[in-house]
């Protein structure tokens, strides 16, 4: 088997859907699933690349693993539960540490799952989303985590990494919210980009990191970017 030119790996707390959203993304459907043990590897074809997808367990028993997974990764995607606030807490706590074994140059990626089960009364109004009664919108839960929370987290990772924020990709652009089960940014078609910049982009909607990416070479390996 060919060796993979980059690796991209998912971390979080067990059920904030890590392997869900990796079902979207790989089959184009929501399967229930049940909780990874240890971990997942798949294959993903970008073109001419050849990227290795690792999904790991959020169990504790397991915890030990992922800086094993994490070795050499050039993207890691922390995620968490937008109603569960401890699985953001648990990033910065648990799984940050993790990725020391990462590339020097890794980027990171917050991404809150469940969105859909979350409250549309508690988002900001918009003039093209419908109106919802009242009984319909007490059957969702309130967010807990924002968007803030998600860009002060992703601050914290660049101060511990000693990263200086005008070397990597801006906090608004790395911290998404996204679904598995409605495949809200994730579900869209690939296509080619043409961000500037001297290397070609292929701009395509791998899980939440929906902006466009261009794999760049650098030091005999390719390290995936992403570019506005």
């Amino acid at each position: 088997m060919k060796k993979p030119d980059g690796k991209v790996v998912l971390l979080g707390d067990m059920n904030v859907g890590k392997t869900s959203l990796l079902h979207r993304y790989m089959e184009k459907r929501f399967q229930e699933t049940v909780s990874t043990v240890g971990g997942a590897f798949y294959l993903k074809q970008w073109g001419p690349y050849n990227i290795s997808i690792w999904d790991t367990a959020g169990r504790e028993q397991f915890h030990g693993l992922g800086s094993m997974y994490c070795r050499g990764a050039a993207a890691v995607i922390l995620t968490y539960d937008v109603n569960s606030l401890q699985s953001l807490t648990e990033l910065e706590e648990r799984f940050l540490a993790l990725t020391d074994s990462a590339s020097a140059d890794c980027i990171f990626a917050i991404v809150g799952n469940k969105v859909d089960l979350t409250d549309d009364c508690a988002l900001p109004p918009d003039e093209n989303r419908p109106e919802k009664s009242v009984a319909s919108c007490s059957s969702k839960v309130r967010k807990q985590v924002h968007a803030e929370d998600a860009i002060a987290l992703y601050k914290k990772i660049l101060k511990y990494k000693m990263l200086d924020e005008k070397d990597v990709p801006a906090a608004e652009k790395m911290c998404f919210e996204t679904s598995a089960k409605t495949g809200y940014k994730l579900s869209h078609d690939y296509h080619l980009s043409s961000c500037d910049s001297d290397f070609g982009r292929l701009n395509t909607q791998y899980f939440f990191i929906l902006e466009g990416k261009k794999i760049k070479r650098r030091k005999s390996r390719y390290i995936i970017y992403i570019c506005s």
